[in-house]
């Protein structure tokens, strides 16, 4: 032990004590998905606080020369069984009462119980010391190592930070209308129980307003339960905007719903506008559930197999290379689909895992902060196996169950979830995600990522072809995008049982009058020909302005592939606006084929004969007598457009393209130009603009022009991303690189500087790299999404491995006996090779 003590006196000096804000990962090793619970346990080393697992921490060790690690070792307690689940195996749960996490009452994130065992190892000899052996060393090694050990160990690590931010989704604000709210004296009392609705009789999930005392029942689910919707109805007649549940009330509080501001509210004057219409506050008691407890209990069963709805079946379990599942982090489910999906992919296969060791050997001295090094490590996770095995059974130890269940150990991406969504809005969050957006955004990292080098993302990446005709003049006009997804219509007026959804919505609206439990919803069967003659047809633009006739007339627009990508990921457009501009999910079935030829869209380019419209820039706004270099927007109609959730710069162009005619001329353009790859562009006007990428006000932080400029981007590229982002660094990369083909005309070469900068360069740089070849598919992997929005619900995901359907499903990996291929949201296609 006096040799132990005197190596420990010489690393004295690397051991830190960890300080508020220090990066401490305890729970996940760097380099693999190794934790303390693994075999072999975690190193954490004692002077960067990285962890490490036991194939790895070797390897940190030579590169770094760090000697003293905190070795951390979990194994699972043995469940004890209480009244609730006697003789079940399973340990005792408290179940939720609150709508969070991570504090009193919500939802419990640590619910495995392990025995730990910490001691401190020293390389290269793996010499352990124990806190037992710290006791009989010198007084400056015992209390350095132990102050650094007990650091560590109550250190909140980052996985667990990131992952379990402390949320309360019952923390509400108080409602804009509750202190001014007007009352009607119309003698209106409400008895105690005995509550009906007035329109349908309905006597539960009933709602009245505070403003007139009118009972009526609550929405409709999106599977027909809940109520009729007519509390809904009655507000959008009288605009009066508060609403209690009836059966909430207690002396505590109320749901309060506020349908002007479609949220959950809290009315502080609540016991003051209930005593109005003759409600006690005071003496009310709960009957009903309260709009948390139903949350919650959605929030329970989103984790079950049924949910998956390949139900009424036994779904074999499968394991080994390729079939590792992902653990659901709170609402990842999305991330998990897209990665499971991006894996199956060869070029992402050879880029990340095929040179995981050069990857490990070049990675920065934290590769938990490095791009290049997680994408490998998951990668490498998924494809291995080594993670694809059964999770323990939970009543038995780590013995495996007899009832085959599909879960795996599987992996937690917790590390590369913080890392692809650090300084994102919305992919930082716990909060549900489109699975689309974050497929874009995440081959938006890859390519800033692989600006030199093999670029995975070119497998998806494709040219379209958009040819637009004056009908005045017949002249036409070629563009080119990069895209890399096919966004698919839905055209609803296509569906074959039209009969069959005409008979549901009369049964609906019979139920609705008479207040009869409404009817099973019946599904659009849309044909996938007509969903592609819907994408393939001409579009009417009607205030085109054309250069040739200078002026306003009406021009078709027809869209085509430049180019046909290795693999076509389809999106079919599920997601719309209501009549009222609410969004919401278009409940179809299309054939999605196995087989897909898409020769027939491919763009010809201008025909012999066909002239072009010359280059002209339309004229800027004019005033009666005045011309203006600042548009001259209704200031009303742009707030109500900004107030539905569009980027400012989209509002000012709707607003200024259809001339100041108010609100509905607005939201068409918008609602037509939203897949435009400029649409939240800045409104740029003729006349002006000063030199490129200027203007005379105009002011940018020069720290982040040089950081887009080391990407190999000229100044006035960096300028004009800066300009389209309102001086947001990382929203100017993501607007860059996603404006490729725009920038095609400001030369870039190497060292950032423009080709008009560099001497003897002449030649403009090739355009954006496409693959092209037969436009010949065949589907490999489709991801469903079940819910009522995007941002809700629950994502799974199917991909054909060997010929064989396989669901993932976050941690449960099985064998698909009825795939719902006509479900899906987003289909992968890869090229057939003839």
């Amino acid at each position: 032990m006096a040799e132990v003590s005197e190596v420990l006196m010489s690393v004295l000096s690397t051991i830190r004590v960890p300080r508020p804000g220090d990066r401490v990962h305890k729970d996940e090793c760097a380099l693999s998905f190794s934790s303390p619970e693994s075999e072999g346990g975690l190193y954490v080393c004692m002077n960067s606080f990285l962890g490490f697992g036991s194939q790895y921490v070797d390897r940190h060790h030579t590169r770094s020369g760090q000697r003293a690690y905190l070795h951390i070792s979990r194994t699972r307690k043995a469940p004890k069984e209480d009244d609730e689940n006697s003789g079940s195996g399973d340990p005792p749960k408290k179940k939720p009462t609150r709508l969070a996490i991570g504090i009193e009452g919500g939802f419990n994130v640590e619910q495995e119980q392990y025995e730990e065992e910490v001691k401190v190892v020293l390389f290269p000899d793996r010499q352990q010391v124990t806190s037992d052996d710290l006791a009989t060393m010198p007084d400056v090694v015992r209390e350095r190592v132990s102050l650094a050990m007990a650091g560590l160990m109550s250190a909140d690590s980052v996985s667990h930070t990131l992952q379990v931010q402390q949320w309360d989704g019952e923390l509400r604000a108080e409602s804009r209308h509750a202190v001014e709210l007007k009352q009607l004296n119309n003698g209106t009392k409400i008895p105690p129980s005995g509550w009906r609705c007035e329109v349908c009789d309905l006597q539960e999930n009933l709602w009245m307003n505070l403003s007139d005392g009118r009972v009526f029942c609550g929405r409709r689910y999106f599977d027909g339960s809940g109520g009729n919707n007519h509390a809904l109805l009655h507000f959008q007649q009288t605009g009066h905007p508060l609403a209690v549940k009836l059966g909430t009330i207690t002396p505590d509080g109320a749901d309060v719903y506020s349908y002007d501001e479609d949220d959950m509210v809290l009315d502080p004057k609540l016991p003051e506008h209930l005593s109005h219409f003759g409600i006690d506050m005071m003496t009310m008691e709960k009957t009903e559930h309260t709009m948390t407890e139903l949350e919650i209990a959605v929030n329970q069963r989103v984790g079950e197999w049924e949910v998956i709805q390949e139900s009424g079946a036994t779904l074999r379990p499968l394991s080994g290379p390729g079939l590792t599942g992902m653990k659901n982090l709170g609402n990842s489910c999305y991330l998990n689909s897209v990665m499971q999906v991006l894996f199956t992919v060869p070029d992402f296969q050879s880029k990340y895992v095929s040179n995981i060791d050069k990857i490990f050997n070049e990675a920065p001295s934290d590769p938990t902060q490095d791009f290049k090094t997680q994408v490998a490590k998951l990668g490498y996770g998924l494809l291995s196996g080594e993670y694809s095995k059964p999770a323990p059974d939970p009543g038995e130890g780590s013995e495996p169950s007899s009832e085959p269940r599909g879960d795996q150990v599987g992996i937690a991406a917790r590390m590369f979830k913080a890392l692809v969504g650090r300084g994102h809005p919305e992919f930082s969050t716990n909060r549900q995600q489109d699975a689309q957006e974050f497929l874009l955004h995440f081959i938006n990292m890859v390519e800033r990522n692989c600006r030199s080098g093999v670029n995975p993302s070119e497998a998806f990446r494709f040219l379209v072809e958009e040819r637009i005709v004056c009908q005045q003049s017949q002249k036409a006009k070629y563009t080119q995008r990069v895209d890399y997804i096919l966004q698919l219509p839905v055209p609803m007026d296509q569906a074959t049982n039209t009969e069959e959804l005409q008979e549901a919505e009369r049964r609906r609206e019979e139920a609705d009058s008479s207040g009869a439990p409404p009817p099973v919803p019946v599904r659009a069967c849309i044909p996938f020909t007509a969903c592609m003659a819907a994408l393939s047809e001409p579009e009417t633009l009607t205030d085109f302005w054309s250069s040739a006739a200078q002026a306003k007339t009406t021009a078709t627009k027809t869209t085509r592939f430049a180019s046909f990508p290795d693999h076509m990921v389809i999106q079919v457009k599920k997601f719309t606006f209501g009549q009222d501009w609410v969004p919401k999910k278009l409940d179809v079935s299309i054939d999605v084929p196995d087989t897909l030829d898409l020769t027939a869209l491919r763009g010809t380019g201008q025909q012999p004969g066909e002239e072009l419209l010359p280059e002209v820039a339309p004229p800027p706004l004019m005033t009666p007598d005045v011309e203006v270099k600042a548009p001259v927007l209704d200031d009303s109609t742009l707030s109500q457009l900004c107030e539905m959730g569009f980027p400012l710069e989209a509002c000012r162009k709707a607003v200024y393209y259809t001339g100041n005619t108010g609100i509905d001329a607005a939201m068409n353009w918008v609602m037509g130009h939203m897949d435009d790859p400029d649409f939240s562009a800045p409104l740029v006007l003729p006349g002006t603009s000063s030199a490129p990428g200027t203007t005379p006000t105009e002011s940018f932080s020069e720290e982040h022009l040089a950081t887009i400029v080391s990407m190999g981007f000229s100044r006035d590229q960096a300028t004009r991303a800066l300009r389209a982002t309102s001086n947001v660094l990382e929203r100017a990369v993501d607007w860059i690189f996603s404006h490729l083909d725009d920038l095609e005309s400001m030369e870039v070469s190497e060292g950032g500087r423009s080709a008009a900068e560099s001497e003897g360069s002449r030649e403009p740089p090739p355009g954006p790299k496409v693959r092209d070849g037969p436009g010949k598919y065949e589907l490999f992997a489709f991801i469903s999404h079940m819910g009522t929005s995007t941002m809700c619900g629950h994502y799974v995901c199917h991909i054909k491995k060997d010929q064989q359907w396989v669901i993932f499903n976050d941690q449960k990996v099985c064998a698909s006996e009825k795939p719902p291929k006509d479900l899906g949201y987003l289909y992968f296609y890869r090229r057939v090779t003839e």
